[in-house]
């Protein structure tokens, strides 16, 4: 019989955790002869996500062998729902055991957040009293929101689905964002990017209780990328018009409508009918972006579709994007993108 939340906490009560610190406490709790992983299975989560990383832990206990440093470890996984005023474990991999969970993973969701129940208080309390017994909290993609709610991402940098940038930073603004990755490990945290991240979390994962050579074997086996990916990779620039500066929206529509991405800033500043200064003032305001960003961002998303779907050398993409010099294509292209033309185009590429 899987344990209840109340059994389940006076089984970390008589730890003495507490008198450690935070890091010698998780190292304490990574040595452990079984790495447990929670699943919280709140209402509207993924369920693919969910049954995919009890897969994957699964396949990882399979390709562990002796020759593997600390294979004596296991991994198990169990799953918890909210239930009433409780979390109970619902799915237990090794069902005769304890519950000592060494982290807990709030899995995407694909209701969108502003659309999603609250989070019940059970949860948000199970969650904190995790985190206080020094278990790894984890979230994916939507899952942030879920771990936000707690408080504990107060003043920290983590990640999400950039799509969700706006709405984080709305209902969470002591909370900042870094939308460039894919993975944020603060020791005690990790959250993780898009739907799903879940692979490169558990990947992770993995990596910090296992060594880098099981975590890669798994995602050999799995054909699947191995831990490293960013977020910028996919990332696909999405231009603000709803910010209501009618002046800058006309330069934006301008640039909309004509195409013209090297227009200079005296243009643009007659355009929005603004002395120059206060132009860029009021266009940074409204975009999150200086006039020379917000046209880089322009130009590198019109060269990704390129490199994307046809077959042109860099050179002439980098041409038909402004740009005369195609080393400086190439810097931009990777400082925005984090990958270079050449790479985008062998991992992304429909013809490839």
């Amino acid at each position: 019989m899987p344990l209840s939340e109340q059994q389940h906490t006076q089984v970390y009560s008589g730890n003495s955790m507490a008198e450690l610190t935070d890091t010698e406490a998780i190292v304490t709790k990574a040595s452990n002869s079984i790495i447990e992983i929670g699943i919280l299975c709140y209402p509207g989560s993924q369920t693919s996500a969910i049954l995919g990383l009890t897969d994957l832990f699964s396949v990882t206990n399979t390709l562990k062998d002796d020759t593997v440093d600390q294979s004596s470890r296991q991994l198990r996984v169990s799953h918890w729902t909210p239930q009433a005023d409780q979390v109970l474990c619902t799915f237990d991999s090794q069902p005769d055991n304890r519950h000592r969970l060494t982290a807990v993973i709030i899995p995407p969701s694909l209701v969108n957040p502003d659309d999603a129940s609250e989070t019940c208080l059970a949860t948000t309390q199970w969650l904190r009293q995790h985190h206080e017994q020094q278990t790894i909290l984890c979230s994916v993609c939507a899952g942030a929101f879920k771990l936000a709610d707690t408080g504990l991402l107060n003043g920290r940098t983590i990640t999400t689905h950039w799509c969700f940038s706006e709405q984080f930073s709305n209902h969470y603004p002591n909370t900042r964002l870094n939308l460039q990755k894919m993975i944020i490990d603060d020791g005690d945290i990790v959250t993780a990017g898009g739907l799903m991240a879940w692979t490169d979390l558990a990947l992770t994962l993995i990596e910090r209780f296992f060594g880098s050579s099981l975590m890669l074997k798994t995602a050999r086996f799995l054909l699947i990328d191995p831990a490293g990916r960013e977020q910028q990779f996919y990332r696909h620039f999405q231009p603000n018009f709803n910010h209501g500066d009618e002046s800058v929206l006309a330069v934006q529509n301008h640039i909309r409508n004509t195409g013209q991405l090297d227009l200079s800033l005296v243009e643009m500043a007659n355009i929005a009918c603004l002395e120059k200064r206060t132009f860029q003032r009021r266009f940074r305001s409204a975009t999150s972006y200086t006039p020379v960003e917000y046209c880089q961002q322009l130009k590198v998303e019109a060269a990704r579709e390129k490199l994307e779907l046809g077959n042109r050398n860099i050179e002439q993409i980098a041409w038909e994007a402004n740009y005369q010099d195609p080393a400086a294509f190439r810097k931009i292209f990777k400082r925005i993108v984090g990958l270079t033309p050449s790479e985008y185009r062998q991992r992304f590429n429909s013809l490839s």
